[in-house]
């Protein structure tokens, strides 16, 4: 079998793939024995997951299906068939969505004292107080726009909540549109509590939405409001900005930054409420057709509802509390670097503190013999301790370089904060290479020590962000080895000044070498199969597209190597075919954490290669980016990533799917043996 032998049957579509994991996520929400609260957040990731998928993924379809409509994707569709495939897809998922939600846990919440209260049910004391609310905080902001020729139609933000409001009689210039929009304040909450004393539980919370609709004759003096409709459209949130003509990429994307709440709308969601008449009115304003038309039974920003669990003091409508645990060799000890030297040092996260990471820069800073850091940054968040410790260095006068990456979609505005603060601070501040994403997670410190300098490095499958390194599982390591260190210091050395790629002593790194090292240890993989040695290769990802990977796997699987696929995401490869793939098993773990770690492992003929990533095997990843593998060298952390980033999600039989050759998913269960649930088995062992 040969590469051009494959057809499109031999991979399963990108989007739809997309599609059958937010069905997956949508089951957690579905799961009667997860915590209330938490089947909440559940719908509300559906909807984030649905925003980005349509201003990404829907955004690109569009625009491939005008500007080559005979380009096909490896699956043989064209973007044109794609879009027809995936809209009653995503039609049917919403439908659940929203059944989830106000058939379930909204009543079942409702049972526990957390209610949300609708207008029409408002007794005389609410009424007065939501009106209360109205005149104080929200009509002083609101901004009514008439329609007519002297007042077209506004500038919508994308997401943005708005209200189509159709009406009767004349104004006090005797204007009679029939129409108006109202845009609801940015800076306003979409939930407001309501005191206990006046909603009858101890939380209850009233939509922003509702308000408006109670009140909106307000905004209309002397008019008849014949109909109030909640509307929200989405937008193509791709930036175009030229890297190779631009002068200064940071000044560039802050002036696209302000466009990307403008681009093409590629949805627009209604409730259920809205007229047919106003329907048409709005698709008509927005230039999209009936394909792109969502009428969903209630709020049409479920995103929102996101800010209710942090709300809620109520531990049991959520999952249990823990406290990250710490590796034994680091709570022994204060010296991290003493510590460092005597080996290796592995973190998991979220089950393991990422403390020792901000300490490993934080130390650095303070640390007088440290004359250099240097990091880079994909994702970090506006409020950063690690930033801050990069940034008090630079002022101690130690050489800070900071590789930041400000196309890291939807964290640019805040990459494009930090690089001004550490360009104030004194830091060496670039922006990686031209055409590339800088997308490996690395940092690197000079140390002075008796015989000489040392380097020390971590290097993580995930972000510099400590937020997510709580909600995410991620591992990192923290090194001194010398070929390793001499690797970092090499890429670093490549994204921060000119000249060609040096050959790497340890690390797999793309644009170069990785997607070539990849495919030489599966085919390496084969080549033991073949010869009558045993062949197994296990892997575990976010996505899995790249076709000559999945091609190289195909080969693998038919010399008789065992491939067992953990890939939570999006996966073009099909498994279980009969004289393609019946040696390789795909499943996808979805839980309390959301599984971002990459890891990569190889028998090598009883050698045991273990490899980490930041990268997944995407064409992206493989040829667009700045990527790295490092390998786990340390036999007992080796065997650390594969007791527990592999063994368990391979047992998992409460969280794990397994994906069958048609692309659909079915849910493993334990039948009459004993629940495994991968995330669990983890807290229990490493967490406090």
């Amino acid at each position: 079998m040969t590469m051009n032998t494959l057809t499109g049957e031999h991979f399963i579509n990108r989007e739809l793939s997309l599609l059958a994991f937010n069905e997956r996520v949508l089951a957690q929400a579905q799961d009667a024995t997860a915590p209330l609260l938490e089947r909440l957040k559940f719908i509300c990731i559906v909807s984030s997951n649905l925003d980005e998928f349509f201003e990404v993924r829907v955004a690109g379809l569009k625009e491939r299906a005008a500007l080559t409509p005979s380009l096909l994707s490896p699956d043989g569709r064209s973007a044109r068939q794609v879009l027809h495939e995936i809209e009653p897809r995503v039609r049917r998922l919403v439908d659940r969505q929203y059944e989830v939600l106000n058939r379930e846990i909204l009543p079942q919440l409702s049972a526990q004292g957390v209610r949300f209260l609708r207008r029409n049910h408002w007794n005389e004391v609410q009424s007065k107080w939501v009106r209360d609310y109205f005149f104080r905080e929200l009509m002083p902001v609101l901004t009514p726009i008439g329609l007519d020729p002297a007042h077209p139609f506004p500038r919508v933000l994308n997401k943005s909540l708005n209200f189509a409001v159709e009406l009767s009689g004349c104004d006090a210039f005797g204007r009679s549109s029939g129409a108006a929009v109202v845009q609801a304040p940015r800076s306003l909450p979409r939930v407001i509590r309501m005191p206990a004393e006046l909603a009858g539980c101890e939380y209850g919370f009233v939509f922003l939405s509702s308000i408006l609709h109670a009140h909106v004759n307000e905004l209309f003096i002397g008019m008849t409001v014949e109909g109030c409709y909640q509307f929200r459209v989405t937008r193509n949130s791709e930036l175009f900005v030229d890297e190779e003509e631009v002068k200064n990429l940071r000044e560039a994307l802050q002036g696209e930054l302000s466009q990307r709440n403008f681009g093409d709308a590629v949805r627009l969601e209604v409730a259920d409420n809205c007229s047919e008449r106003m329907a048409g009115f709005l698709l008509q304003q927005f230039g999209l057709g009936e394909e792109d038309f969502y009428q969903v039974n209630g709020l049409v920003n479920l995103v929102r509802l996101m800010q209710i669990p942090d709300q809620v003091d109520r531990p049991d409508l959520k999952f249990p509390a823990f406290v990250p645990g710490l590796p034994a060799v680091l709570a022994k000890s204060n010296d991290l670097f003493a510590v460092i030297r005597k080996g290796d040092v592995l973190l998991h996260h979220p089950y393991q503190s990422f403390q020792p990471v901000i300490d490993f820069i934080r130390n650095a800073a303070q640390d007088p013999q440290v004359l250099a850091i240097r990091q880079t940054v994909y994702r970090t968040g506006t409020d950063s301790m690690l930033m801050e410790a990069l940034i008090a260095a630079a002022q101690a006068g130690k050489e800070v370089t900071v590789v930041v990456e400000l196309m890291a979609r939807f964290d640019e505005e805040a990459n494009i904060n930090w690089s001004a603060r550490l360009e104030q601070a004194g830091a060496h501040v670039v922006y990686g290479v031209v055409g590339y994403k800088t997308h490996a997670k690395i940092a690197l410190v000079v140390r002075r020590e008796a015989g000489g300098l040392r380097r020390y490095a971590h290097l993580g499958t995930g972000n510099y962000h400590a937020r997510t390194a709580r909600l995410y599982t991620d591992f990192g390591l923290l090194t001194c080895n010398e070929d390793i260190c001499a690797d970092v210091n090499e890429v670093f050395t490549q994204l921060t000044g000119l000249g060609s790629a040096s050959h790497l002593r340890r690390l797999w790194q793309s644009p170069f070498s990785l997607h070539s090292h990849m495919l030489r240890a599966i085919r390496l993989e084969a080549a033991h199969a073949r010869e009558g040695r045993r062949g197994l290769i296990v892997a575990k990802m976010n996505a899995l597209l790249e076709p000559e990977i999945i091609h190289a796997l195909y080969e693998a699987a038919q010399a008789g190597v065992r491939i067992e696929l953990i890939v939570r995401g999006a996966c073009s490869l099909r498994p279980g075919v009969e004289g393609l793939s019946t040696n390789i098993r795909v499943r996808s773990v979805i839980g309390r954490f959301l599984e971002h770690s990459r890891i990569f492992y190889f028998r090598n003929d009883g050698k045991d290669d273990v490899y980490l990533s930041s990268a997944d095997w995407m064409d992206r990843n493989f040829f667009r980016r700045i990527e790295i593998a490092f390998p786990i060298l340390d036999q007992r952390l080796k065997k650390r990533v594969l007791n527990e980033g592999i063994r368990p999600y391979l047992r998992d039989n409460q969280q794990a799917w397994r994906m069958g050759s048609d692309g659909q998913y079915v849910r493993r269960v334990s039948g009459r043996g004993r629940p495994v649930t991968a995330q669990a088995v983890l807290l229990a062992s490493m967490a406090k």
